[in-house]
């Protein structure tokens, strides 16, 4: 059945995790093309049209000669293409570490059980807060990650009451704060960090350091 399945693809890649816990480790990424989102900071907006389709078949030996451990399916909105879930299943049942970044706006229920989810939360500096679904918090697992851009100090103070009013946040096994890159000063961000009473840890994009500011990698 799996072998029938495919998906539109920006590209596949590997070079270096950028964000997160697995950040500076070899990673392949496969960028799904197409998201319903349009976040004023988005970085990958030439993933939103076009593409090539590949099998799941072909997606997993392209992986498979990559030759590395880790593999990063992304987008654009991954989940915005219904095989998705079976690319994740498929990916962990060859060996691969699997990690996903999603916008948290579709339901990740159905998402493979070994797969580390890095769900985005909305803040209003991104235009599409709306769109957070909360119903995702409660999925959230120690494996799991959450991920947060802000733009300014009130989009910061903006997600430490979403914290309070979400305690299950805290589930997650790390909380990410990042800069909306070139926009948020960073010794403040820093400066709010250290203040907070929440378990935050702010973020830097590696690729954008070593490859620039127009780098999706």
């Amino acid at each position: 059945m799996t072998e029938s399945l495919s998906l539109r693809i920006t590209e596949v890649f590997t070079s270096l995790q950028g964000e997160a816990l697995t950040s500076g480790l070899p990673t392949t990424f496969i960028r799904l093309t197409g998201c319903p989102l349009r976040c004023v900071y988005c970085d990958s907006e030439y993933a939103f049209q076009g593409g090539e389709h590949y099998s799941i078949v072909e997606l997993v030996a392209q992986v498979e000669d990559a030759g590395v451990l880790r593999v990063c399916v992304t987008g654009g909105e991954p989940l915005a293409q219904p095989n998705c879930w079976s690319l994740l299943a498929a990916l962990c049942d060859a060996g691969f570490e699997v990690s996903l970044e999603t916008s948290g706006a579709i339901d990740i229920t159905d998402v493979d059980s070994r797969v580390s989810v890095v769900l985005d939360v909305k803040t209003p500096g991104s235009g599409e807060s709306s769109k957070n679904l909360m119903s995702n918090l409660t999925l959230i697992e120690p494996k799991d990650q959450i991920k947060v851009v802000v733009t300014s100090a009130d989009d910061f103070r903006w997600f430490e009451l979403f914290c309070d009013e979400h305690p299950e946040v805290v589930q997650a096994g790390a909380i990410w704060i990042s800069p909306s890159y070139g926009e948020m000063d960073l010794q403040i961000l820093a400066d709010l960090i250290v203040q907070s009473r929440h378990p935050f840890r702010m973020q830097l994009q590696l690729h954008k350091q070593i490859w620039g500011e127009e780098s999706g990698r």
